[in-house]
């Protein structure tokens, strides 16, 4: 089967890289789907899982934002943070949680802020799930 290299860049390190056969992500305009030789794509990305399919097995890395671009050959994500459901600290995202939740029911604070922060938290904690699976 046809593969591409996926890079997955944050800042402080590459998270991620691989010959992958598709991914699938959540783009501005929604939902899409990337295979070998897609054209080519700029785009910014949700707070997301970043599915990526791989010798019939499925793997999800949890991303905060970011900007996706795609290439025929290679797809690269640059992140604002990026995480492996392995390196997902479950505590701290549930701690993050209640704190977001909080702010939101007080109507405390930043609301923008406290919704983002709780997308960020429910999307890693959705992938860190798929660590046990």
């Amino acid at each position: 089967m046809s593969r591409m290299q996926l890079d997955i860049v944050t800042p402080e390190k590459i998270v991620y890289s691989k010959e992958v056969e598709m991914i699938i992500t959540r783009a501005a305009n929604g939902d899409i789907g990337i295979l070998p030789q897609h054209a080519p794509l700029v785009s910014p990305l949700k707070i997301t899982a970043v599915r990526v399919k791989k010798d019939g097995e499925e793997e999800q890395i949890a991303v905060s934002g970011g900007f996706l671009e795609v290439r025929p050959d290679k797809v690269t994500i640059l992140a604002q943070a990026a995480e492996l459901p392995g390196e997902i600290d479950v505590e701290r995202a549930e701690r993050a949680k209640a704190r977001a939740e909080e702010r939101l029911a007080n109507k405390e604070g930043d609301q923008i802020r406290a919704e983002m922060a709780l997308r960020r938290a429910l999307n890693r904690l959705e992938v860190a799930k798929t660590l046990k699976k």
